[in-house]
């Protein structure tokens, strides 16, 4: 993220999905290295010359993050972050 802060957090990229109740809309999913966290973006696939990276870790900020209660999921996230 181009503003990062001190108290941002990073996250890494576990998951990618593609709404059900949209076309063309893609759901990242990012969480902590301990899975307790998620991040979520979503990205409209509105044309093949829209350039827009997708990274591996992003920074957000710890207002934008979730947390996760299913401890299965917890574990599956820790899993991908790492």
């Amino acid at each position: 993220m181009s503003n990062h802060s001190k108290d941002d957090v990073r996250v890494w990229l576990v998951e990618r999905t593609y709404s059900d109740d949209e076309q063309n809309l893609i759901i990242l999913t990012y969480a902590t290295p301990d899975g307790e966290q998620y991040y979520r973006k979503e990205r409209a696939l509105t044309s093949f010359t829209d350039v827009r990276d997708t990274t591996a870790e992003v920074d957000a900020k710890p207002d934008n993050l979730g947390m996760v209660d299913d401890p299965d999921l917890q574990k599956q996230y820790a899993a991908e972050a790492r």
